[in-house]
């Protein structure tokens, strides 16, 4: 069994969601509506989540709910 990459607040959005699709609900569900745009696919995590007022740490808590959905997927 393939060891799951850990997601990190520099990752792309893109790359989050092409290695970790069962992620795309949870980033839904903090605002991120636009996984398929051109910014996700260069914008990290990070980026995006300043963007949509997060602060640094929800981007922690967005980042540890990430990984532990990517985690149960396994």
């Amino acid at each position: 069994m393939a060891k799951t990459e850990t997601i990190k607040k520099g990752m792309t959005i893109g790359d989050i969601v092409s290695k970790h699709p069962e992620c795309a609900q949870v980033l839904m569900e903090q605002g991120f509506h636009c996984l398929g745009c051109a910014m996700a696919s260069m914008e990290t995590l990070e980026q995006g989540a300043k963007a949509h007022g997060l602060s640094d740490k929800q981007v922690s808590e967005l980042v540890k709910k990430l990984n532990s959905k990517a985690k149960a997927k396994k």
